[in-house]
């Protein structure tokens, strides 16, 4: 709770400096505890790890049916992505992410740099460990970091209302245990199963705008009590039931 006010107190401080000087060239001394900080202001043509970072948070803010590279590149969609993100929380909206976006993410992420409103827990309830799955633990690990990034997009387009996962990371004897498909996305650790409200069908018809390459729900076999998302980079959805 005390390094979160702290890094709240920073976050504050690096956003009035902007306010009064002007544009800031780095992300000053504002940070995120364990987690990341950016160095330097990034805008379209730059390129590197913290651009990859960026889009690691901003991959929830796209266009209807668009996922977004993480390639470390910052084009055209990365820019439509950050200026999405800036729009959703008030900020300046120019697709630019300097201190002002940057200290909204830190404000948004926790030290293991999971967003606020979801944890690792909520996504592996299968092991502690990540492994057992189709790739190695700190891959499914970070899958599921991305989709959670993903789904804090979805929530705060649905209001801020609380999204309930039932599923996450699985390993192989859990996805057995459960009749999971061979091929599952859960072995990956980038599918989420959720459930409760909002309804399935408004969950299920959201996830179109929030970066998610498989989308099934209401209609499709054995999805009429959740709908699943998941992070492939091709477009396999099927709710019939509700439209998508």
């Amino acid at each position: 709770m005390l390094r979160r006010t702290v890094r709240l107190m920073l976050s504050a401080l690096l956003v009035a400096v902007a306010a009064i000087g002007g544009t800031v060239a780095t992300a000053g001394t504002a940070h995120a505890d364990e987690c990341y900080t950016w160095g330097r202001t990034l805008s379209e043509g730059t390129s590197g790890a913290d651009v990859t970072q960026l889009q690691i948070r901003v991959a929830g803010h796209v266009a209807y049916g668009e996922i977004l590279a993480y390639d470390g590149a910052f084009g055209p969609a990365t820019k439509a992505a950050v200026t999405r993100f800036q729009q959703a929380y008030g900020l300046s909206a120019d697709g630019i992410a300097g201190p002002q976006t940057f200290s909204k993410l830190y404000e948004l992420q926790d030290p293991d740099c999971t967003p606020i409103h979801f944890t690792y827990s909520e996504m592996n309830k299968c092991n502690s460990d990540f492994s057992g799955g189709a790739v190695s633990a700190a891959s499914a690990k970070e899958n599921a970091k991305r989709t959670m990034w993903k789904l804090e997009a979805m929530r705060k387009a649905l209001g801020s209302v609380p999204i309930n996962i039932s599923s996450g990371f699985r390993s192989y004897s859990c996805n057995s245990a459960v009749g999971g498909a061979s091929n599952s996305r859960h072995l990956y650790g980038d599918a989420a199963d959720l459930v409760g409200s909002p309804s399935l069908c408004t969950l299920a018809q959201r996830a179109r705008y929030h970066g998610f390459g498989g989308i099934f729900g209401p209609g499709y076999p054995d999805h009429n009590d959740h709908t699943h998302v998941d992070g492939r980079t091709s477009r396999s959805w099927s709710a019939p039931n509700c439209g998508v």
